[in-house]
């Protein structure tokens, strides 16, 4: 890496905490690398309390634009000049240009697990999918979705404060899309039942299955699925939670959410550098 840093180099970068974990950084210096392009990335430390002065020091250190992560990927809204159309809906931002201080806002979860249901094969627009969880990966496909030309969804939550959030951005949608959407709680077994039943694409975006409580699933069991449903789940760890295997053992397509996350990040340096990451180099070394 150090061989390659000149006076010229750009840098771009992660904000959240914590960040340690993070693929990201490998990921968008190989890129980087791979294209010959003077740029480079780092994962700095960075809480919702300090996030205004970080991104203040970017600003005058003139970096080209840097990812934002938990917990700080609502509070860079109100940091944002501009907002791209699915952040300003959704609330949320995790991706960020700088364009001679002034900073544009982006969200590309939705776009990287809709690139991810295409990379997969499989066609969802003018179709009907059914979405588990209204957090912030749950929003996030829920309004690219409808952006992208799904022509109906569902969305299961509990009855929590993101259930009401979740009407918002439904009302939002509504008005600027043809998307029919509609949001129930999980408590009406004959309604998941019938909507999962109409749909082409189901997908978990909650954290039941997450590693290390493998055995939990969203699902009782496989008997609302049918064999010509797709199953995604947005969890990668395990590779097959129990929903997939459970759909797999029933007939069902699935595919687990790694791609997501390569796709969101390609998203985002093709915002900062104008040009696509190479995501099969990108994919045979981080994503086997």
């Amino acid at each position: 890496m150090t061989e390659r840093i000149t006076g010229k180099t750009r840098l771009t970068g992660l904000l959240g905490s914590p960040v340690t974990h993070s693929i990201s950084p490998m990921m968008h210096n190989e890129a980087f690398k791979e294209l010959g392009l003077d740029y480079a990335y780092l994962a700095f430390d960075v809480g919702t309390d300090k996030l205004e002065a970080a991104v203040e020091g970017l600003k005058v250190l003139n970096v080209r634009g840097f990812n934002v992560t938990m917990p700080d990927k609502n509070l860079m809204c109100s940091l944002c000049d501009h907002l791209s159309p699915a952040a300003e809906i959704i609330g949320a931002v995790n991706t960020v240009v700088n364009e001679d201080g002034v900073l544009t806002g982006y969200t590309t979860d939705g776009i990287g697990y809709m690139m991810s249901v295409k990379d997969a094969g499989y066609d969802v627009i003018g179709k009907k999918m059914t979405i588990f969880g209204a957090g912030g990966a749950g929003t996030s496909i829920l309004v690219q979705a409808a952006l992208d030309g799904v022509a109906e969804i569902t969305v299961f939550n509990r009855r929590t404060p993101f259930f009401e959030r979740a009407e918002q951005i439904i009302g939002k949608l509504k008005e600027q899309t043809n998307c029919r959407i509609r949001l129930y709680d999980y408590e009406d077994e004959s309604v998941l039942r019938r909507e999962i039943g109409e749909s082409t694409l189901l997908t978990n975006a909650t954290s039941l299955g997450m590693a290390p409580n493998v055995e939990k699933c969203i699902l009782k069991d496989a008997s609302m699925l049918h064999p010509g449903i797709v199953v995604s789940d947005m969890i990668y760890d395990p590779k097959e939670t129990r929903l997939l295997r459970m759909a797999r053992e029933a007939g069902c397509r699935t595919f687990n959410g790694m791609y997501m996350l390569l796709y969101q990040g390609a998203e985002a340096f093709r915002i900062w550098t104008g040009q696509q990451m190479p995501v099969e180099h990108i994919k045979e070394k981080y994503f086997q």
